[in-house]
């Protein structure tokens, strides 16, 4: 995997996940209480022993920036390994910015062609997921493929949403359709049970799912980028051109946990399906293949009187006598007396306020980092160093799907209320 340097893509301004990119990039989203979107991809490749990581972003890049920075150090374990941020920026050459997943690889490949590797592994940096790419870069090469893209089994419901292939027996593909409705999407099926699934499985997914990560061989990657210098995306526009010039396509069949956190409904989704019992969709507990992160070196936390069901705690919380059931908590969350939080993910804070602190606050009409006492949330997130006053009730009783109330501190999206990062809700408030 020495010969095999990884793209990750940090995607566009991420209005669908707004008001979480309102401050930060998309890969730089909170994931699981304590890490970040970007860490699954980087987590993946590290585990796979590719070691090489350029992530490309021009949205909102300093949190990104700073994350990447205090996490990941390749170069003191893995030789010439690396994580290094490559912002969009402006040349004679090039005066926009970046304009679609292939125009984003195009303005820097100047760089990537100065690497002496075989491959290019193109991934997405806002998706959860845990993939050996190793597997996937050994069956590229095997197959003598210029171009491979990782395949999902999906429903007829979920393939409506995606870049389709049919391929033939051996996986080779045939055709690309992006998003086919009706007929185009019946033409579109295959037999997935070719590609390991069971009998069930196949009658339930016949589709195969672009899921935009892609290994392309280095002279096709290139090749392509330079033929058609006006093609902006990989998939709308330049995989179906390398199918019509005769290029080897090949797919590449993942049959697992995957979910592309590019909505507010999905991040919340994804997040409280980590709290299910006994066997969560994706886990982060496997020792054979972690998710890495930032050591942050947190106390643990404590727990005074507090009822927990079905919830994850991240450490250096501080939680009162209060009721938490199927909820995430993020690192350094503070829950006072009598709050009740039910179906909420709650990011934490990036520092602790002392008791002096939070007192002092009390006293001069603010209001302390935390869920204040009496408070209730449910089907809520809560950003970053969020402050709840005090009998405070989140429920969204108009049961409203979309909303903007910045001047509030708040969204609602899919029916979720999103307090937005470093916002304060005053005490007895009612949304």
């Amino acid at each position: 995997m020495k010969r095999v340097l990884s793209i990750i893509l940090g995607g566009g301004a991420g209005t669908r996940l707004y008001p979480l990119t309102k401050m930060r990039a998309k890969p730089a989203v909170p994931l699981a209480g304590k890490y970040r979107l970007i860490d699954i991809p980087i987590s993946n490749c590290i585990n796979s022993n590719i070691t090489k990581m350029y992530v490309l972003t021009q949205f909102n890049s300093a949190s990104l920036n700073r994350h990447l920075s205090q996490t990941y150090d390749l170069s003191a374990g893995f030789g010439q390994g690396f994580v290094e941020v490559l912002a969009a920026q402006q040349t004679p050459e090039s005066p926009s910015w970046f304009e679609g997943t292939a125009d984003a690889v195009r303005k820097y490949q100047w760089l990537f062609q100065e690497w002496d590797v075989d491959e290019y592994l193109i991934l997405s940096g806002d998706q959860l997921y845990r993939m050996d790419y190793s597997l996937f870069v050994e069956h590229h090469r095997k197959s003598g493929a210029d171009l491979t893209v990782a395949a999902l089994p999906v429903d007829p419901k979920q393939a409506e949403s995606f870049g389709l292939m049919r391929t033939d027996d051996d996986g080779a593909i045939q055709e690309f359709r992006e998003k086919p409705k009706g007929d185009a999407l019946k033409e579109m099926a295959v037999n997935t049970a070719r590609f390991g699934l069971s009998p069930e499985s196949a009658q339930e997914k016949p589709y195969l799912a672009s899921m935009g990560i892609y290994v392309f061989s280095r002279k096709a990657l290139f090749g392509l980028l330079n033929d058609y210098p006006t093609y902006k995306d990989f998939g709308k526009e330049l995989i179906p051109e390398a199918l019509k010039s005769g290029m080897n396509l090949r797919s590449y069949v993942f049959d697992d946990y995957w979910e592309d956190i590019g909505t507010i409904g999905a991040f919340y989704e994804a997040n409280l399906a980590l709290t299910e019992q006994p066997k969560p969709p994706f886990s982060f507990y496997d020792e054979d293949f972690p998710i890495y992160t930032r050591p942050r070196y947190l106390p643990p936390s404590k727990l005074v009187d507090a009822q927990i069901v079905n919830s994850s705690i991240g450490e250096g919380t501080i939680l009162k006598s209060c009721s938490i059931n199927h909820c995430v908590l993020g690192v350094r969350s503070r829950v006072e007396n009598n709050v009740v939080l039910q179906d909420s993910l709650l990011m934490g804070s990036d520092f602790f306020e002392s008791t002096s602190e939070r007192e002092e606050l009390r006293q001069n009409g603010g209001t302390p980092l935390g869920v204040g006492e009496g408070s209730t949330v449910k089907r809520s997130i809560l950003d970053k160093n969020t402050r709840i006053g005090r009998n405070v009730t989140i429920v969204n009783k108009d049961n409203v799907e979309e909303a903007d109330r910045p001047e509030l501190g708040f969204y609602i999206r899919n029916g979720i209320v999103v307090v937005v990062k470093n916002a304060t809700i005053p005490d007895g408030m009612v949304i």
